[in-house]
């Protein structure tokens, strides 16, 4: 019977001439693997499949992706694409367990010179491959941002004024801003409502704002006072709402991984009409960029402690003490904040609810 947990060596080296290896030969992540008890010799990857997916199939961490592949650090960030069709050997002859991609004609034109040239850069994500979480989960927030970082939010161009007296705007209607700067016609933006502050629970700090996206403009003409047109309307637009640059559609596929800062933090925010947040639910972290948060990220997720009720004025006060319930993706970074995907959760996430980096 194959053992279950092999020790991570950095001299032994695994180079089956038959098989393709998706990651350079670097040092593993320090750490153990512990393999599923079921975990298969070989896996044929199928369209609808995430790396989390293929990962949960062979480890019991599936966070540990980049170790079992001994994937070096631009290999994370860039990594080479897998696709239907690929198959995946779980290869343990050299005591330490690694995953190998078989030669595939096919796929292998799809990836290129990809897995060829480190040097190589994709930043655009292959629909055609597998991506690193539910892509379907995540695309409104990556072409709609509903945080915004405080300095972007108070320097955002602003509606200044409705085509008429009346204070609200619709499809169609002319509107006119300011601050939008060396624009030019044609330019495409998109309309946000309010900023309700996010506050850092424990500082205090306003780390951004949380808006409403209420629809798309297009600058008409340019100058001290903008025209614009409304081209989509989900909800009404009034004076003083906010523009933003609508932005590429664009996704970056990074593996799963784990931080090197030792990030502990805070859920501040749940999407999806939701108190409870359960899998596949975008939450807000009160963490980012500045924190040493990177995207593809995992994070563990603990249940935020709880008084134990006391029977009587004498009893001493206690708290419950931190429980796992889930793992957090993520999978947009801001200076202050970001956005992460709710992964495995076995109870509802809920606000104030603790992440930090796994083994902390």
């Amino acid at each position: 019977m194959r053992p279950s947990v092999f020790r991570a060596s950095l001299t032994q080296r695994l180079l089956p001439t038959a098989i393709i290896a998706l990651g350079l030969l670097q040092p593993a992540l320090a750490d153990e693997l512990k393999l599923q008890e079921n975990a298969p010799d070989r896996y044929i990857v199928v369209k609808g499949d995430t790396l989390w997916d293929i990962s949960g199939k062979f480890l019991k961490d599936p966070w540990k992706w980049p170790q079992i592949w001994n994937m070096n650090k631009e290999e994370i960030k860039n990594p080479h694409w897998i696709y239907p069709g690929d198959v995946i050997v779980l290869d343990t002859s050299g005591g330490s367990p690694r995953l190998r991609l078989l030669g595939n004609d096919k796929n292998d034109a799809l990836r290129g010179n990809a897995k060829l040239n480190p040097r190589v850069r994709v930043t655009q994500f292959d629909a055609q491959a597998a991506p690193a979480i539910p892509a379907k989960a995540i695309e409104p927030f990556m072409a709609k941002p509903l945080v915004v970082d405080e300095a972007e939010f108070r320097a955002a161009p602003r509606i200044a004024q409705a085509p008429t007296e009346h204070l609200t705007i619709t499809t169609g209607d002319k509107a006119y801003a300011v601050g939008v700067g060396g624009g030019q016609s044609g330019d495409q933006w998109q309309v946000y409502h309010g900023g309700k502050e996010l506050r850092d629970p424990d500082t205090k700090e306003v780390l951004g704002y949380e808006v409403t996206y209420v629809g798309d403009a297009i600058t008409k003409a340019t100058g001290e006072v903008s025209t614009l047109q409304l081209s989509k309307a989900v909800q009404e637009v009034t004076v003083g709402d906010r523009l933003v640059p609508r932005p590429r559609k664009e996704y970056n596929n990074y593996v799963p991984h784990t931080p090197e800062a030792n990030i502990q933090g805070k859920v501040l925010s749940t999407y999806g009409g939701v108190n409870d947040a359960g899998p596949y639910t975008t939450v807000v972290v009160n963490r980012g960029q500045r924190d040493g948060l990177e995207l593809g990220h995992v994070l563990f997720i603990y249940k935020a402690p709880r008084h134990i009720r006391a029977e009587n004025s004498k009893e001493e006060s206690l708290m419950t003490p931190p429980e796992k319930i889930g793992n957090l993706f993520i999978y947009r970074v801001f200076p202050k904040l970001a956005y992460g995907l709710v992964l495995d959760s076995t109870v509802p996430v809920n606000l104030l609810d603790q992440v930090r980096k796994p083994g902390l």
